[in-house]
């Protein structure tokens, strides 16, 4: 009857949501971080998801894509989550090493970058496009570079990729660009500063490219040059990422070298 009662006072809303991070809270319940596609990052408690014959299941853990149903109280911070139902798991996914590190990325760096009850329906079709592609391809380079690119262009931090910053020309194809600290522009060999990263032709024609085209649209598999690529532009954009969330991740630690 209790819990009747304080259904009564609080609204009850349905979304699609994505589950980025869950916490053990105190004998059974949990604190779940997750992005809702109607508003935002939000975080709740699920009473009760601890409980070995839980109703909630394993549509808690990480990247869940789910169906979830909560109430919210203007003057709380937290939700109540009432039901969760699977749409698409991503446990499987876990289980082979690269992919786990690249979904450990892309779980950190959304609820790193994204604002609180602030929806992004871009950002969360990002998000769910490039789990469900390391998902079905088990590559990770390609998926994760097209991920961190789109996470800088989608929070305004991308200089243009086809022209120097400072002068205003054309950046040739084959030559090499440099970048500034926080993507703040992109230059040219002349026009380079001291403390810009190089980045090479290759990775700038692939981020054009993943700025054109859809990560679905991109080929599952690349060769080694590609994927040196990938990794230089993962690097570069992990760089602006941590430059503007004034930290480093956890979880970038786990990726294998560029080199």
């Amino acid at each position: 009857m209790k819990d009747r009662r304080a259904d009564k006072s609080m609204a009850l809303h349905e979304s699609e949501a994505i589950i980025l991070q869950s916490y053990s809270l105190g004998e059974a319940d949990r604190l779940v971080s997750f992005l809702s596609r109607a508003a935002g990052r939000m975080r709740g408690v699920a009473a009760g998801a601890r409980k070995p014959r839980s109703k909630f299941g394993s549509t808690l853990e990480r990247l869940s894509y789910v169906r979830i149903w909560y109430f919210e109280n203007p003057t709380r911070e937290l939700v109540r989550i009432r039901q969760c139902e699977m749409i698409e798991s991503f446990l499987g996914a876990f289980g082979e090493y690269a992919s786990s590190v690249a979904l450990s990325i892309l779980s950190e760096v959304s609820q790193a970058v994204l604002p609180d009850r602030e929806a992004s329906d871009a950002n969360f079709r990002l998000l769910l496009l490039t789990a469900q592609t390391v998902k079905r391809t088990g590559k990770a380079d390609l998926p994760l570079a097209y991920f961190a690119l789109w996470t800088v262009k989608l929070g305004g931090w991308l200089a243009p990729l086809d022209r120097c910053g400072f002068c205003g020309a054309a950046l040739a194809a084959n030559s090499a660009a440099y970048v500034a600290r926080g993507g703040s522009a992109v230059a040219c060999g002349k026009c380079r500063r001291g403390g810009m990263r190089a980045i090479s032709p290759a990775a700038l024609a692939l981020a054009r490219q993943m700025l054109a085209e859809r990560l679905d649209k991109l080929p599952d598999s690349v060769d080694a040059a590609g994927i040196r690529a990938a990794r230089e532009v993962i690097a570069i954009m992990l760089d602006i990422i941590e430059q503007q969330i004034d930290r480093k991740l956890t979880s970038r630690e786990l990726l294998e070298p560029t080199a």
